[in-house]
């Protein structure tokens, strides 16, 4: 090996070793602020403000990675304003499950080898039997070995592109800092302490951070391993009807690998997609056109010729 080669390799081995410590941390700490959440309710430290900022928190930005990362911007399901764009792609930045160039050509990567060798998260990629399995279901172990790594001039040249979103994709820590920032000043404006201002982080901050990793991480995990297949697509993705609420419709997953471009996941009237509905709603007052809709003729007939 040349000695360029072999710097080369010592920054892509530092930079994937910074990146695993990156990804813990992301992990680790919400989780840790979920113990802490629930052992201080206990005590009854929480207030109204602190349940508000979550549950707002928790909807702007699975909007943000739902609407924005995966419907517009990686499947490119509607049009809208620039404007509009950079807004979706800031609020799913602020969810803390990568940059959105980043997020986008994993993305991509995965439709193209879904759940085969080369697909940066497949539960089904960890190897034989119940142990293989558990492992696939433990579904933040891609995070410390896959996640990352695809081709952005491959998956995401059209996003390179723009200036506007390679400027929010360096962003990515600043806004990571943000999406703390505000809870914190929110707590701090509403209950005048510095006490008050970190409950408001831990419940608005952290604790919204941990349960929307964990709702958007199960559609990798989960959704291709249980639930219901209407479509025989080339994958084992499935429908799963409990996570619906929580992931904004995103577990409709077999509806949507059979149908990557629609910009509604839930395709019956009793599969409830918040994120479609949000479409919608954005497509009536002018933020959104070309949406992207899968007729019953053609859901039928992909049905009935069990291909994917």
């Amino acid at each position: 090996m040349d000695t360029a080669s072999a710097c080369q390799s010592d920054r892509a081995g530092v930079h994937g070793t910074a990146h695993q410590v990156t990804n813990f941390a992301a992990i680790v700490i919400p989780f840790a602020a979920f113990v802490l959440a629930v052992a201080l309710l206990w005590g009854r430290w929480v207030e109204w403000i602190d349940l508000a900022v979550l549950a707002v928190g928790y909807a702007v930005t699975c909007l943000g990675v739902t609407v924005g990362f995966h419907r517009l911007l990686t499947h490119r399901s509607f049009e809208t304003y620039p404007a509009v764009r950079y807004a979706l792609a800031v609020l799913g930045t602020l969810a803390v499950e990568g940059s959105v160039i980043k997020w986008v050509a994993d993305h991509r990567k995965h439709h193209a080898f879904a759940d085969e060798h080369g697909d940066p998260h497949s539960p089904h990629d960890a190897g034989p039997g119940v142990r293989g399995a558990l492992r696939g279901l433990w579904h933040v172990g891609w995070l410390f070995n896959s996640v990352g790594q695809a081709d952005r001039r491959r998956y995401a040249a059209d996003l390179l592109r723009d200036r506007g979103m390679r400027r929010i994709d360096a962003a990515e820590k600043s806004l990571f800092a943000a999406g703390l920032a505000i809870p914190f000043l929110l707590g701090l404006l509403v209950k005048g302490t510095l006490t008050g201002a970190f409950l408001t982080l831990l419940w608005g901050g952290l604790v919204r951070v941990f349960f929307l990793h964990h709702a958007t991480f199960s559609i990798n995990s989960i959704c291709h391993f249980f639930g219901r297949r209407r479509f025989a697509t080339q994958d084992p993705s499935t429908n799963v009807a409990w996570l619906s609420v929580a992931t904004f419709g995103e577990s409709w997953h077999n509806n949507h690998h059979a149908f990557p471009t629609s910009a509604f996941h839930g395709l019956r009237r009793r599969e409830l997609d918040l994120g479609g509905l949000f479409i919608s709603a954005l497509e009536r007052v002018g933020l959104a056109w070309q949406v992207v809709r899968i007729s019953p003729e053609r859901q039928r007939q992909k049905a009935a010729r069990g291909v994917g």
